[in-house]
């Protein structure tokens, strides 16, 4: 028999009790001691070559797990499954029962449990090491591996009682830790132990060691992934904090930039609004100092009076503080300069109002505030020569007609064409003030003039129709004053020299009103009737004629018929029918026909008393001019 007979063996990866059989076989044989001692140390050194190969095997196996544990560890990204993957990988290589990992915690200067695989002790997965004490501790310290057959009776660790009651309760005998190290700096130890007394060898420490290695840069990479992933949120929230200030920042800009060019082109309240809505969004209600609504902007959402309230309230704590002030869905500014309060701005919107936004309102307050001086001192000015004018005329100072008519179409003024004149009279005396500046704007929109004259407000507007005009300013001054406003009216005048004895009988109109109790109301001296007729500047016997009887007169003459004669009669009789008809010699139903017809020309209440009375007076003046 021959040595090749162990290359066989080798080549069919035999056990090492096969190496004995050729021993066994040539003894048998009978074979010289020769032979036998070549064949037993061509033995020995087959079993060295086996024992080489199975080392290089298994590194090459190991080699290869380590490589598959890089590849694994590098396609985790997350920090917690980037340590489990550690402790499993490291537990199996090893055919460990329980592998672990504790890292340092520089802060507290000891080391702590991070992950296990395979442990069943809550108190073992609580644990913290100090520095040098324990097994884990004294790798953490010297950054060298250390290995125990026999932990609990192993002399060379500073045993601390919670530890080795941790480990006792684990069961662990045989443990096994290297240190995990990022260049000189260790960031934890990484663990294999049995529950048995099987010690780890040193091939199982270096590989345990290399799997440490790749398992400390894991730890680091997916830590700086985790900063930088971290770093980029951070950077993108201030990204969208930026992106939104520079936002409030080119609003607020624009806002600037169009609420200056309206104080430059000496825009409105109308016009701010219109600015804040478009920027803001939501419903801007711009209100005067009493709470009456100026304008508004954006989709319609009135204020009820409960709210209204709220906001006249908010709107004085608004300018105590100098800021705007929340009120549920309302943000309410004030409109106010100095001691002076000139209305509140009102926006009402569901969106949150940043303060920047915040700041917008409160510029568009001082805007608005700023756009009601000026127009007020526009008014006042232009007022004053309105005003002035308006004196001469009355006091019949100007006698030169072209120089009136100038100064007058300085002011949009044209004297030429008709006007009436208005004499009004407030209720209070502190309603003056604010009745002169309402009939000096009021004048400036009607082109026509105004003057405060004692306890009278004097309008001169352009017209035929007095009446109407003494109605219309009576209410509008009402509403405005909040209080009743009673007016007087004459003409239409069409030169500048009959608007003094026009004045004079429009004073007598609003005197007339007030002595009738008529407070609040306009009329001309055509509207009093015979109290107008006796007031009159022109004694217009014919207009008081056709207000109280025109229609009859009309039909009498239209038809040839006497309603008239029969209307004389019928009063001259006391309002008898039969009496009036023995008078005009016809039925008494003939009668009722015709007084029917009369109240269809006069109107149904036609023999009112006051109407009556009227129309006793127009047929005695009749009869007169007859």
């Amino acid at each position: 028999m021959t040595c090749t007979v162990f290359l066989e063996l080798l080549a069919r990866e035999a056990s090492p009790v096969e190496f004995e059989g050729p021993l066994v076989e040539a003894r048998a044989a009978g074979a010289a001691p020769e032979a036998l001692a070549e064949l037993e140390a061509a033995k020995l050194a087959a079993l060295r070559v086996r024992t080489i190969m199975r080392r290089h095997a298994r590194r090459e196996a190991e080699l290869a797990a380590l490589f598959d544990t890089a590849g694994d560890l590098a396609g985790l990204r997350d920090h917690d499954a980037v340590l489990e993957a550690i402790v499993r990988r490291a537990r199996r290589l090893l055919n460990a029962d329980i592998a672990y990992m504790t890292l340092n915690d520089d802060e507290r200067g000891d080391t702590y449990m991070r992950v296990t695989d395979g442990s069943v002790s809550a108190a073992f997965r609580r644990l913290r090491l100090p520095m040098g004490a324990g097994l884990g501790g004294l790798v953490a310290q010297t950054a060298m591996p250390y290995t125990s057959a026999h932990y609990l009776h192993d002399p060379q660790f500073r045993h601390r009682d919670f530890i080795d009651d941790a480990v006792a309760e684990e069961a662990l005998v045989a443990i096994l830790g290297v240190p995990m190290r990022l260049g000189s700096r260790v960031i934890g130890v990484l663990y294999a132990a049995n529950r048995s007394e099987r010690p780890f060898d040193p091939e199982e420490a270096v590989l345990l060691g290399s799997l440490a290695a790749h398992a400390a840069v894991a730890i680091d990479n997916a830590r700086l992934l985790e900063e930088t992933r971290t770093a980029l949120e951070e950077l993108s929230a201030a990204n969208e904090v930026v992106q939104a200030r520079s936002a409030a920042v080119e609003r607020a800009a624009q806002a600037h930039d169009r609420m200056t060019a309206l104080v430059v082109r000496g825009g409105g309240a109308e016009d701010v609004a219109a600015v804040v809505t478009e920027i803001l969004g939501g419903t801007l209600h711009v209100l005067d100092a009493e709470g009456r609504s100026l304008a508004t902007s954006g989709a319609p959402a009135p204020l009820d009076g409960d709210e209204l309230s709220g906001v006249l309230a908010a709107a004085y704590s608004a300018r105590a503080q100098g800021r705007t002030v929340r009120r549920g869905d309302l943000w309410i500014a004030s409109v106010s300069t100095g001691d002076e309060v000139l209305g509140t701005l009102v926006l009402r919107t569901r969106e949150e109002v940043s303060d920047a936004d915040q700041r917008i309102l409160e510029r568009a307050a001082l805007v608005t505030a700023l756009l009601m001086l000026l127009r007020r001192s526009v008014t006042e000015a232009e007022g004053r020569v309105r005003g002035e004018l308006l004196d001469d005329l009355l006091a019949g100072r100007a006698t030169d007609t072209e120089a009136l008519k100038a100064r007058a179409h300085r002011v949009n003024v044209d004297l030429e064409a008709p006007h009436v004149v208005l004499s009004a009279r407030c209720a209070s005396p502190e309603h003056r003030g604010r009745a002169a500046f309402w009939a000096s704007s009021h004048a400036a929109v009607a082109r026509g003039l105004a003057a405060a004259r004692g306890e009278e407000i004097v309008l001169l507007l352009p017209g035929d129709r007095p009446g109407d005009a003494a109605r219309r300013v009576a209410k509008e001054l009402g509403a405005s004053l909040n209080a009743p406003a009673t007016v007087g009216a004459a003409g239409p005048v069409r030169a500048p020299d009959a608007i003094v004895s026009a004045h004079a009988e429009a004073q007598r109109c609003a005197e007339a009103l007030l002595a009738l109790g008529r407070t609040g109301d306009g009329a001309g001296a055509t509207e009093l009737g015979f109290v107008g007729l006796l007031i009159g500047e022109g004694r217009d016997v014919g207009g008081f004629l056709t207000g109280a009887l025109g229609p009859v007169l009309e039909y009498d003459a239209r038809r040839g018929t006497t309603l008239v004669r029969t209307l004389e009669d019928y009063f001259g009789t006391g309002c008898s029918l039969s009496k009036t008809a023995e008078r005009l010699h016809i039925h008494v139903n003939t009668v009722t026909q015709r007084l029917d017809r009369v109240a269809r020309l006069l109107g149904d209440d036609w023999q009112a008393p006051d109407r009556t009375l009227e129309i006793q007076l127009a047929l005695r003046l009749h009869r007169l001019r007859r």
